[in-house]
């Protein structure tokens, strides 16, 4: 079913989704779009930035009209809080089910839906087989699939093309004016298909992501260790 008459484009495009040196990470320096991607997110915080991570990378997916599902059976998200990663919540189907087995049935079944620009799951466990018919759905589709795992322990049973885990960092303020920086994290690329994983500090800086100088990151949690309140 497509979705209101929005029709994907013919033949995969190479174009970039703004991870900067990230993307050469991947084969050809390509983010692999028809793949499921999948983000370690045990602790609380880890699932609240990769889901911030995830909605920077939406923006760019959906960018041609497309639509996107979100699957959960506890979900923490604010769907407002989307639109400061350029993301419609309007243009998302969040759909809140009771058990782990409904969200994986609706999860398959919306990654087969050519009208989609990506589906989200966030999702406890997952195994082998049931990734394998993931990635057979997303490959014949050609829509991303992002899967947030809370249990890491089985963390080398599937077959997601890219492995990632999200981590908060402390963010920069301009010119050291008080309140809050833009959300800033530590991108841990832990598997990538034909690739070469890493690690990488980056921030989203209003309308995209930017990429941190290590070196410069390091310096400021320093500085910012050493300051004594009272």
């Amino acid at each position: 079913m497509l979705w209101q008459g929005f029709k994907p484009q013919a033949g995969a495009k190479a174009e970039r989704v703004g991870l900067g040196e990230i993307e050469q990470a991947f084969p050809g320096g390509v983010f692999p779009k028809r793949a499921i991607h999948e983000f370690i997110t045990v602790l609380p915080e880890d699932a609240a930035c990769s889901d911030g991570f995830i909605a920077g990378l939406l923006a760019v997916l959906m960018q041609d009209g497309a639509a996107c599902v979100w699957v959960s059976t506890s979900r923490r998200l604010f769907p407002a809080s989307l639109s400061t990663f350029n993301v419609e919540p309007e243009r998302i189907i969040f759909m809140d089910v009771k058990s782990e087995k409904d969200a994986l049935w609706i999860t398959e079944e919306a990654l087969k839906c050519e009208g989609l620009a990506a589906v989200v799951a966030e999702l406890n466990n997952l195994s082998l087989i049931e990734s394998r018919r993931l990635q057979l759905a997303v490959e014949q589709s050609g829509v991303t699939g992002f899967i947030l795992r809370k249990d890491a322990s089985k963390a080398a049973s599937t077959v997601a093309t890219a492995r990632w885990k999200i981590s908060p960092l402390p963010s920069d303020t301009e010119n050291g004016l008080p309140g809050l920086g833009f959300p800033r994290w530590q991108v841990e690329l832990l598997k990538v298909r034909n690739g070469n994983p890493g690690s990488w500090v980056l921030e989203w800086a209003g309308e995209n992501f930017a990429a941190v100088d290590k070196l410069a990151e390091q310096s400021l949690w320093t500085e910012k260790q050493k300051r004594q309140i009272g």
